[in-house]
């Protein structure tokens, strides 16, 4: 199975005249670790240090905690007070000055309040929207790092595709330009094949400045410098999707999107906020329960030290509140309707997203059948105009469009796998179904770190 490191190194077995090439170019700052970084590392690194992650889960505990607030409001409620006075009385025959003492204890318990209980049914639905948009978050914020991480990889491999054809052109260049000088080539290839090189270079210092843009975009997530090598796609792997219909992942998908579940959560507490102000119309129904200890009389006076404990029902009725009740209702209730035309969206999106990385996926896997053969087919293409120019059957230009051939075939390979793995993450995203163990999955896909190193000097050689 062709893959990257099998790859490269068959380019450089096919030119064997590139041994004796020129050195190559020190490596970026941005890739000068020793060791290798593989996406499971990353995506446990961006779990701690991601601000949308860490933002979303802050979100969520807002929202567990708002709920237990609307909760606490249904349990009994218990106060205390006391007071301690000091009066002066002056009257016409005598002046006097004493002390008064108060303590009381009130508990208040809600029997019906149609209001209360709705708004703490509202609270626990906004909850576990919080919790699914935690969720949603998460699973956006993994995709987006494997995308970065793959951007990155691509990058690193433009530049030491875009170095060894500059490498090998380089070298064909040299020889035509040694024809050149005994008059068996014309000056047209000498000139074709140095506009290629000075191409080349520009592409060089471009893909140059992409890999350090594209390790600043994955910094940016794990909030440190990476500079570490990206582990790259094993050789021993076959890249293949799930084996459901796309029916049953847009079934799985609708039930488990976890973006379409906060906004059914939302619906769910629109209906209770719709409730919860129809409540203003219902009577409520309280208990209160109160002992108190007091020595003060009627007009601050001194009395006799009491003990006073009473229990009372309390019936609150509403009769007419200006019509603001009702105006609360009407704007709860088309609030509600907002909430369900969002579901409705929300279905229609998580339906289109998942058929189109399903079907990207199945086409990602065609094109990466299709681009073996054709860099298979490119690479014998090579060979042979190799071949054919040190026998006088081909001229440089067709040499040279030969290895151009090649390494975009190399490219489209490349990208063909990258596209594929970030597709099937997406996929697994919109179906409700993204997790660790996904980012694990793709992961032993990944050269391990002393792998990723024989990769890496397969590929500098």
């Amino acid at each position: 199975m062709h893959i990257v490191a099998r790859a490269f190194c068959l380019l450089f077995a096919a030119h064997a005249w590139a041994a004796d090439a020129e050195p190559e170019l020190p490596p970026s700052s941005v890739s000068a670790s020793e060791y290798a970084v593989d996406l499971m590392q990353l995506y446990r690194e961006a779990r701690l240090e991601d601000p949308r992650v860490l933002s979303a889960y802050a979100r969520a505990q807002a929202g567990a905690d708002r709920q237990r607030e609307a909760f606490g409001v249904l349990l009994p409620q218990l106060s205390a007070n006391a007071s301690l006075n000091r009066t002066n009385r002056d009257v016409e025959t005598y002046t006097e000055s004493f002390n008064n003492e108060r303590y009381a204890l009130t508990l208040t318990q809600h029997l019906y309040n149609k209001g209360a209980w709705e708004s703490y049914q509202k609270y626990r639905k906004l909850a576990r929207q919080g919790e699914f948009e935690s969720m949603d978050a998460q699973a956006e914020a993994a995709v987006d790092l494997a995308q970065r991480y793959f951007v990155a990889l691509a990058s690193d491999d433009e530049l030491q595709l875009v170095r060894a054809e500059l490498r090998a052109t380089r070298k064909n260049l040299e020889q035509v330009e040694a024809l050149y000088e005994k008059k068996l080539a014309m000056v047209t290839d000498v000139l074709d094949l140095r506009a290629r090189v000075d191409a080349l270079v520009a592409q060089e210092v471009e893909a140059e400045n992409q890999v350090r843009v594209s390790r600043e975009e994955l910094s940016a997530i794990i909030g440190r410098p990476v500079k570490e090598r990206l582990s790259r796609v094993r050789e021993d792997v076959e890249l293949q999707v799930p084996g459901e219909a796309m029916e049953v992942w847009i079934e799985r998908a609708l039930a488990s999107n976890p973006a379409l579940k906060a906004r059914e959560s939302a619906l769910a507490a629109a209906d209770a906020a719709v409730r919860e102000g129809r409540g203003g119309h219902y009577p409520s129904l309280s208990l209160n329960l109160s002992a108190q200890r007091s020595d003060v009389g009627y007009d601050n006076t001194l009395a006799p030290r009491s003990d006073s404990y009473v229990a009372s029902l309390g019936v609150q009725v509403p009769i007419f509140s200006g019509g603001s009740t009702s105006a609360r209702v009407r704007a709860l209730h088309s609030e509600r309707l907002s909430s369900e035309q969002q579901v409705e969206s929300t279905r229609r999106e998580v339906v289109k997203e998942t058929t189109s990385a399903y079907l990207t996926a199945q086409s990602s896997i065609e094109r990466i059948r299709a681009s073996r053969q054709a860099l298979e087919s490119a690479e014998k293409s090579s060979v042979a105009a190799q071949r054919g120019f040190q026998y006088g059957v081909v001229n440089s230009v067709d040499v040279l469009t030969s290895v151009q051939n090649e390494y975009k075939a190399r490219r489209d390979l490349l990208k063909a796998q990258y596209d594929f793995i970030t597709n099937l993450l997406t996929l697994n995203r919109w179906a409700g179904q993204m997790s660790e163990q996904s980012i694990e999955n793709v992961n032993v896909w990944l050269a391990r770190s002393e792998e990723a190193r024989a990769l890496e000097r397969n590929t500098a050689e």
